[in-house]
């Protein structure tokens, strides 16, 4: 018999969990909460593409590798480009991967393990200046395209608004402990939805006119215990170094290619490093203490270094719960979110059609038919496949089906449910 989770008793637990107040909340938050968020003009209108879909603002890693590669013009670039293609291409075992074997983190990866053997010789037309300078293209550009902030042609504040939502549940949560999110954006979309809702957060610096990284008050819950906690664990545009006080300070206006870990290989390394492990750190203990959620949402589970931690610190809790909406229409055992999740009975994995809950791996499927008055609840969370023909004698026979798709895996839609679960009377979703 084909196993199967009744979306509408999922639902139900995490009502359970949102009543409870004492239970502690947590978000970790990856790209698709930013690609969620639409591309605006000036005026705030949504900017869509030839298919009529809008435009995200930030747009996804097979988007800006593309845009990268067509923005670098000197030729021998390309040419080193194209021998890097050929390799990581010629390097790719699994046909179905191969064709995402030319991405941004496997190129960067490339060029920095290039960088490291190169000595004094040449690797695909480059010597070690000309692979550090065509490195720093592709920082460059990852920069621009994140940094929408400063675009004076995006309507920032209507681009966030998805963000700003989120705050305004944040703001009106009556819980006994801080909410967490962890992200690893780099971009200012929760700073900015924050502070359009007044929010205080917390994000480890302190200090006023160069704030400055403090690792010991990350750890320090005394320390404005209402606040919201704001980690990035891949760092902000807005860090940089001071050489003169030997610190990481924040400020917008600065933006160190030192600080920001970008996608390579080399992350894993760079999250050892200050500030990312303290927020590694303060993942871990978030999930080793008792009595917690942390919701997962837009995050692709490419990052070994937080899989891990996340794995490891849910072996040494008794009842923290890890419950990850995946935007995957294909998911499936051999998904990389799936096999994750397969490591603890503490971690639901949810895609579209299906789900891991509790070691089991099966579709989303209504147990019975709902009763009317369900169906306006129902279709918060789960949007139904259409109905089929029982037969081929035409209308009138079409049978209704249990099947369907979870709405919430989309970081909007998922914002949207917090909202209307949790304040369907008093606050409004905008």
């Amino acid at each position: 018999m084909e196993k199967s989770h009744d979306p509408r008793e999922f639902i139900r637990g995490i009502q359970q969990i949102l009543i409870n107040n004492t239970i502690r909340i947590g978000f970790l938050f990856g790209a698709g909460s930013s690609m969620a968020a639409p591309l605006t003009d000036e005026d705030g209108q949504h900017l869509k593409d030839a298919r009529n879909k809008v435009k995200p603002l930030i747009p996804g890693v097979r988007v800006m590798t593309d845009e990268i590669l067509q923005s670098i013009k000197d030729t021998k670039f390309k040419k080193a480009l194209e021998s890097i293609k050929a390799e990581l291409e010629e390097n790719e075992k699994d046909e179905k991967k191969r064709a995402f074997a030319f991405m941004l983190e496997n190129i960067i990866s490339s060029i920095d393990q290039k960088i490291k053997v190169v000595a004094s010789d040449t690797l695909c037309g480059l010597d070690k200046n000309g692979l550090k300078e065509l490195r720093s293209l592709f920082q460059q550009k990852i920069k621009s395209l994140v940094e929408v902030h400063k675009n004076p042609k995006i309507n920032i504040k209507e681009s966030a608004r998805l963000h700003s939502n989120f705050a305004r549940w944040i703001k009106y949560a009556s819980r006994k402990n801080a909410i967490e999110v962890f992200t690893t954006n780099y971009d200012y979309l929760f700073e900015i939805g924050y502070e359009s809702q007044s929010l205080p957060y917390f994000d480890g610096f302190v200090g006023g006119y160069n704030p400055f990284f403090d690792p010991i008050s990350v750890e320090n819950d005394q320390m404005i215990p209402k606040w919201t906690r704001l980690w990035k664990l891949h760092g902000s545009l807005g860090w940089g170094y001071d050489e003169d006080e030997k610190r990481i300070i924040r400020s917008r206006e600065i933006s160190d290619d030192r600080i920001v870990i970008y996608p390579s290989l080399l992350k894993y390394d760079d999250s050892r490093k200050q500030p990312y492990s303290s927020y590694i750190e303060r993942l871990s203990s978030f999930l080793k203490k008792d009595d917690g959620v942390l919701f997962i949402c837009g995050y692709s589970f490419g990052d070994e270094h937080i899989n891990d931690t996340i794995i490891n610190a849910l072996a040494q809790s008794r009842s923290t719960t890890v419950i990850a909406l995946v935007f995957d229409k294909e998911l499936n055992e051999d998904s990389i979110s799936v096999k994750v999740g397969m490591n603890s009975n503490q971690f639901v994995i949810c895609g579209n059609k299906s789900a891991l809950i509790g070691g089991i791996f099966g579709a989303w499927k209504l147990k019975r038919e709902p009763a009317k008055h369900d169906f306006e609840f129902i279709d918060q969370f789960f949007d139904r496949d259409g109905p089929e023909p029982e037969s081929a004698t035409g209308i009138g026979d079409e049978i209704e089906l249990p099947t369907g798709e979870l709405k919430l895996v989309d970081f909007g839609e998922f914002v949207r449910f917090l909202i209307e679960l949790s304040y369907p009377m008093e606050v409004k979703y905008e």
